[in-house]
């Protein structure tokens, strides 16, 4: 009898422990809630557990997976990129203008011109941060504006539309590389290279040393001003291939191309773990959260609920996994403050007493 209490005891007690890993480790949370999700809604409409609609999902996730991965990189250094969605839609148009007065262009053309252009406007934004020591914050939402308002001036305010669009443009993202999506596999390589940067080049961990204390990173002789650059140019760049990718999937740019999408692109990152205050976030977990927010986007119509209830739902999200962090932080934080806590006069007479 007693040795049946101690096994249901034992159990319990095992079963809790599961539980608090499951809900502390963010990534696991994000499987189980997800996988919860679709089973949920695949109930409802068996039509949204087959592969054709998860085909859909990852494909329209595809360009969100790109952006998150750059601002993910500035999160990292306690920074924030909101002017990604502007970058986006400048480089969209430029794209289609040049694509449109240039028709013998190649394709790797475009791609150097989207990439070049994207990464000296998020270099625009680095510089502004490093060389003035002006708020992140500010500076991207000052260039935000500045680069919609330059999308007006090279366009004249006009559309480019459907067909006027450059048919590499257009055929890039349609594309099928061993059976499956263009898009998939640029964000797949992108997600690849972000994975080796973070984990196995020295530069890839001193942001995160830098957005964990960045004072302490000085003192140790992080290049400081170059990783924020560096983030900044990475986030710049991946926002100008998204431009390209985006003008020809949707076949179409225009000066407001994108507008608030940097919204969703920061949802994603908090969803997945990245935390707003620096040095903590993986690409595991940004994935997982650009697939939450795909799977919801592709539930909403499948539920018969409103898309316009879209951005209260990751608004709501986007508060949750800001408590979740904020909590988690202080779970991790608190041991070494404790450890770093100075002693009172008591406890060194105490110490010294002893020794």
């Amino acid at each position: 009898m007693t040795n049946a209490l101690i096994s249901s005891d034992t159990f319990s007690n095992a079963t809790q422990a599961a539980l608090r890993r499951l809900i502390h480790d963010r990534e696991w949370l994000l499987v189980v809630t997800i996988s919860v999700l679709v089973l949920a809604i695949g109930l409802r409409s068996p039509v949204f557990l087959t592969w054709r609609n998860a085909h859909d999902i990852l494909n329209d996730s595809a360009i969100l997976a790109i952006l998150v991965i750059g601002q993910m990189l500035v999160l990292l250094i306690r920074g924030i990129d909101l002017s990604v969605a502007s970058n986006l839609a400048l480089t969209g148009m430029v794209c289609a203008l040049v694509g449109r007065a240039f028709p013998e262009i190649p394709v790797s053309g475009l791609l150097v011109l989207a990439c070049t252009l994207g990464a000296l406007l998020g270099g625009f934004n680095g510089w502004l941060i490093t060389a003035f020591q002006l708020p992140p914050i500010v500076v991207t939402l000052g260039t935000l504006s500045l680069y919609r308002g330059a999308i007006f001036v090279v366009s004249d305010g006009a559309w480019i539309s459907d067909h006027e669009i450059h048919p590499l443009i257009k055929g890039l993202p349609r594309e099928q590389w061993l059976g499956l999506p263009a898009l998939l596999w640029f964000a797949a390589i992108v997600a690849l290279l972000g994975t080796y940067l973070l984990k196995w080049r020295q530069e890839g961990r001193e942001l995160y040393a830098y957005g964990g204390n960045p004072v302490a990173a000085v003192y140790v002789g992080i290049p400081v001003h170059q990783r924020v650059m560096m983030a900044y140019v990475a986030s710049g760049l991946l926002a100008g291939l998204s431009g390209l990718l985006w003008v020809g999937r949707y076949s179409i740019a225009f000066t407001e191309l994108a507008s608030g999408y940097e919204l969703t692109v920061i949802a994603a990152c908090v969803i997945g773990g990245v935390s707003i205050a620096g040095g903590i976030g993986s690409i595991t977990g940004a994935m997982l959260g650009v697939l939450f927010i795909g799977v919801i986007n592709g539930a909403l119509p499948v539920i018969q609920v409103s898309p316009f209830w879209q951005q209260a739902i990751a608004g709501g999200v986007i508060l949750v996994s800001v408590a979740l962090n904020a909590r988690s932080g202080r779970r991790l934080g608190k041991p070494i403050l404790e450890r770093a806590e100075p002693e009172t006069p008591t406890q060194r007479h105490h110490h010294g007493g002893h020794a």
